[in-house]
């Protein structure tokens, strides 16, 4: 029994010796190209809650790719501005146009009753 674990064990060792040692041109385990992101946010349009749930950053070994999670970050950021900046200018919009459209509302009523 000792003669087969014995030969045994000489035959791996010379089998892993011969793939890492004798592996030629061709590396036992080939160089693999870093993960992109694929399917980045739309540029045409304004990014939407699909686009976002969509979606779906490469993943390193420590984690996620620090440049592509900037990119995204910075996208929404932008998009949040614009937005938030849309908002703002329709509210004083509405702001100016309440008082007069109050004024006139008022105006009617009080002349039906």
């Amino acid at each position: 029994m000792f003669w087969f674990l014995l030969i045994t064990m000489v035959v791996v060792v010379a089998a892993v010796t011969l793939a890492v040692v004798g592996g030629g041109d061709s590396e036992v385990l080939p160089e693999v190209a870093p993960e992109q992101l694929v399917d980045p946010l739309p540029t045409a349009r304004p990014v939407d809650r699909a686009d976002v749930e969509a979606l779906r950053l490469p993943v390193t070994a420590r984690g996620y790719r620090m440049a592509d999670v900037d990119d995204v970050l910075v996208r929404l950021g932008a998009e949040l501005a614009e937005r938030d900046a849309r908002i703002a200018e329709l509210e004083d919009a509405l702001a100016g146009a309440a008082p007069a459209g109050d004024g006139g509302d008022a105006g009617t009523e009080g002349g039906e009753k």
